[in-house]
């Protein structure tokens, strides 16, 4: 059972692993700084609770703690008031509750392909909310994992957490830098890959035979998207049909009508 601790004062060094979440160069969840996972709000904190990540403690207004199960959890819990909260945060926080977990071990890109039956590939996908977004997707619509190209941004940063709605906890990702190169590990395993483009040369989504394939689909950036690079080392060019005045969608929504023509 967690340990409830009331605190009335936000220079507590107990809230170190909460402190100043708006600053930039200071932030816990940096990946080049104490690499924290931070889950923001009881539905992502309980996913956070469920996830392999180590958590190293929780802190919220009375009301948010006492909505989450910690019988089985042997951390402290902080419990203040919201301005105490808000203080030590940096601001105010509508959702009432955050919980602070160490990173658990990364996947391998070989292991990730390995034991996986569809994947998205990303690449140069650096918006946090995006990112979250496609997450959030590829576990709602059967997707196994996600491969991470150059140009990604971190998926454990605070804003990819919670816009995941903590589903970033529980799809397994993996990074790589061997790029395009490593496609064409993906097809030696048996996938085909598909990149995802508005090229109006690009093969119909729902004529590409995708269904019922061992896939990866691939994603670029918000804007350019994907590089030739990227595009030349697929398999095919897919494309999703839209109607006239509009030549894209959002990568993350993008990527759902992907995933969705999978299942």
């Amino acid at each position: 059972m967690a340990k409830v601790i009331e605190i009335n004062d936000p220079a507590d060094p107990r809230l170190d692993d909460f402190r100043d979440l708006s600053t930039a160069d200071r932030r816990p969840d940096r990946p080049g700084g104490r690499g924290l996972v931070i889950a923001e709000g009881v539905v992502v904190v309980e996913r956070l609770l469920a996830s392999p990540y180590p958590v190293r403690g929780l802190l919220g207004v009375r009301r948010r703690i006492e909505a989450l199960d910690l019988s089985d959890l042997d951390v402290p819990a902080y419990v203040t008031s919201a301005e105490v909260m808000a203080s030590a945060v940096g601001f105010h926080l509508n959702r009432g509750v955050l919980a602070a977990a160490d990173r658990a071990p990364a996947v391998s890109f070989e292991e990730l392909a390995e034991t996986s039956q569809r994947l998205a590939v990303l690449e140069g996908v650096g918006d946090h909310e995006n990112l979250g977004s496609i997450f959030r997707n590829a576990a709602a619509l059967g997707v196994d994992g996600v491969v991470l190209g150059p140009g990604c941004s971190d998926p454990l940063y605070r804003r990819s957490v919670r816009v995941s709605m903590g589903h970033v906890l529980r799809v397994p990702f993996a990074t790589t830098d061997e790029w395009p190169a490593a496609l064409n590990l993906l097809r030696q395993k048996g996938y085909t890959v598909a990149a995802l483009t508005p090229r109006p040369s690009a093969l119909h989504l729902a004529d590409a035979g995708l269904r019922g394939r061992r896939v990866a689909v691939l994603l670029g950036s918000e804007g350019p998207g994907l590089t030739d690079e990227a595009i030349d080392a697929a398999d095919l060019a897919v494309r999703i049909p839209m109607s006239s005045g509009v030549d894209s969608l959002n990568v993350a929504t993008a990527g759902a009508v992907a995933f969705y023509a999978l299942l």
